[in-house]
């Protein structure tokens, strides 16, 4: 069993697994090389490719997971529906009415994308730490389909698109959520160990659109996976607002993104494993500025099971000698240490005055100190890799 598995399945592990969002991109030498000899569509659908890529920041940097290198617009093709970027998803012809939905074809879940299941297994004869398959949630492709050049202005196409067209907008998304289904459930018989459902646009939605659009979509694709024993995640970007729904999810994990403070979504979500959520951003700090920054990550995500990991994708401008330092301190970390720490500190006894204090001022003698000194002069309790 793998530290990244019994974290995602809700053990509170005395360290928290890392892995990285976008982990093998753009912000990786190595990465570019390829990328300058072949096109996005061809290192995601040629197998040997995407198992490369997939590989490359393993042998970097001891992460505890690998994502497969793919994207959410994946599946889509097999619809019907031709994408390209620039640089953000672009369709062709837009999902705007019924007509255009019902020419959308939903195909077998075999006939999805099979290039991927291929080199998900050619990953795992390689891949020496458990792999994380992925797919768009059903709102999230939706909303590209219909309305796939307004990132800008957060999509309000799209939402407008919702009030105006429930019905095409229902039927659209009961197809994307059969589509989404299958081909997470292939990538699971070809070998993957967990999934995670990216729900990038759903904290665009106001909780009474979510209810309606999101997420009763998002919890049939989770529902049809629950007896395929592997973990599921899910990860809906900027939804701080819809947390108490979002709670409502099937989900062993919940990615939180950098805006939403760990110990914050704990309260909404108990007992289930977070993951997340460093600022992307941090990691253009300096390395000890950056260090504090995870280590502050690392005491929210405290009081239950917790896999790190940033709030968003990381970005092409981080130094990959940051993410390195990163994920030394993210090692050096003993949760269970800094847990004992703050509970010791947050009992009612500690901070409430000695019986014997009113004698101790009439003899003089001192008060006994709280801290008993440990071999290296630490306090006892103090996370070991507070000296990191």
């Amino acid at each position: 069993m793998s530290l990244f598995l019994d974290a995602a399945r809700g053990k509170d592990t005395a360290r928290a697994p890392i892995w990285i969002m976008r982990q093998a991109g753009r912000y990786l030498p190595e990465y570019n090389a390829i990328k300058e000899r072949h096109g996005f569509w061809e290192m995601c659908r040629n197998p040997e490719l995407a198992a490369e890529i997939t590989l490359l920041p393993l042998k970097r940097f001891p992460l505890d997971a690998a994502i497969l290198f793919s994207d959410i617009m994946t599946p889509l093709a097999d619809m019907g529906v031709t994408v390209d970027f620039a640089p953000g998803p672009v369709i062709a012809d837009p999902v705007r009415t019924e007509a255009d939905v019902a020419r959308l074809r939903v195909p077998e879940p075999g006939a999805v994308a099979p290039f991927v299941a291929t080199a998900v297994g050619m990953v795992r004869e390689r891949c020496p730490v458990p792999l994380i398959g992925f797919a768009g949630a059903p709102l999230t492709l939706a909303t590209y389909l219909v309305d796939s050049g307004g990132a800008r202005d957060g999509h309000a196409a799209f939402r407008g698109w919702l009030h105006r067209e429930p019905v095409a907008a229902h039927r659209l998304l009961t197809k994307l959520t059969e589509l989404t289904t299958g081909y997470l459930r292939s990538q699971i018989a070809a070998g993957v160990q967990a999934v995670q459902l990216f729900d990038s646009w759903a904290g665009a939605l106001s909780p009474a659109l979510y209810r309606e659009f999101g997420q009763p979509y998002a919890a049939r694709v989770l529902d049809a996976l629950g007896d395929s024993g592997v973990p599921r995640v899910y990860f809906a970007v900027g939804a701080h607002h819809l947390l108490a729904d979002v709670s409502t999810l099937s989900a062993e994990v919940f990615g939180i993104d950098w805006r939403t403070p760990l110990d914050t979504a704990r309260r909404a979500l108990p007992g289930r494993t977070l993951q997340g959520n460093l600022d992307p951003t941090a990691l253009t700090a300096e390395p000890a500025a950056l260090v504090e920054r995870a280590r502050e990550v690392l005491r929210q995500g405290l009081g239950g099971p917790h896999l790190f990991n940033l709030g968003h994708g990381i970005r092409p401008d981080a130094p990959p000698d940051h993410v390195a330092r990163l994920i030394e301190a993210v090692h050096a970390f003993d949760r269970h240490a800094a847990a004992e720490h703050r509970d010791a500190a947050e009992r009612p006894e500690a901070a409430a005055p000695h019986a014997d204090d009113a004698a101790r001022r009439h003899t003089g003698a001192p008060r006994a100190s709280a801290e008993r000194p440990t071999e290296a002069g630490r306090p006892a309790g103090t996370p070991r890799g507070a000296d990191a």
